[in-house]
């Protein structure tokens, strides 16, 4: 069973105050959706847990098995991060040459092909378009395999059906882990979550769920008056 993560404290950057005092939870083995206006610290949040933000943090959080989550985590923040020397497939499998290991081929080949990008395996990032650089990092993310992962705006750079069609690809190959996703479309929240928060300034609000297991289709009336009620929320809060 992956951990659960757990968050209290309080974030600054430049003086100014992000968010907090703040008390965050994400159920282990659920996709937790974080919504809310530019500015009020979704992205910190979730690079908190991976080491990366900027930001000063007064507090403490981790996983709620007491255990470290170095080893255990995957992130795919906003910006790719491909290496524009190294074709698609050696981006997917770049974490397990720099730990040393061999890397599974068959695997990140299959993995890209998922991610509609078959038979690009050999292409360098400089040829690809935006949309499916982000889906070369996609790949690379879920070939980690890891039991918490960290998705920061993973869909914004592609067109509505691609779109559509990696949520169903990450809802499948995600299931079970503990997931938080960043994102600004209240549909993809809608149809993805299975516990969904809203950041504001005020702090954090549950909001709710349509009823049945994620993916849920994109026209279920539930997922259309979801998405309809979190984007008025997110207008209040902005």
């Amino acid at each position: 069973m992956p951990p659960g993560l757990w968050l209290d404290g309080t974030a600054r950057f430049g003086g100014r105050a992000l968010f907090g005092p703040l008390r965050f939870r994400a159920g282990a083995g659920q996709l937790t959706a974080i919504l809310g206006p530019s500015g009020v610290g979704k992205s910190t949040l979730l690079r908190l847990f991976a080491g990366l933000a900027q930001a000063e943090f007064t507090g403490s959080f981790g996983a709620d098995d007491g255990q470290p989550l170095q080893g255990r985590l995957a992130l795919m923040a906003q910006e790719d991060g491909l290496l524009p020397w190294a074709s698609t497939l050696e981006n997917v499998v770049i974490g397990a040459r720099l730990r040393g290991e061999l890397p599974d081929l068959p695997r990140a080949r299959a993995l890209l092909a998922d991610c509609g990008l078959e038979g690009m395996d050999r292409r360098c990032p400089p040829a690809l378009s935006g949309g499916q650089r982000q889906r070369v990092a996609l790949a690379r993310c879920l070939y980690e395999d890891r039991p918490v992962v960290l998705l920061d705006e993973p869909f914004s750079a592609l067109d509505a059906l691609t779109r559509a069609r990696m949520q169903d690809l990450a809802a499948r190959l995600l299931a079970g882990r503990t997931v938080l996703l960043v994102t600004h479309d209240t549909a993809e929240a809608a149809r993805l979550a299975d516990h969904i928060l809203l950041l504001s300034p005020e702090g954090l609000a549950d909001c709710a769920v349509p009823e049945g297991p994620p993916p849920r289709a994109h026209d279920a009336a539930a997922v259309l008056a979801t998405q309809a009620a979190l984007l008025s929320r997110m207008m209040a809060a902005a």
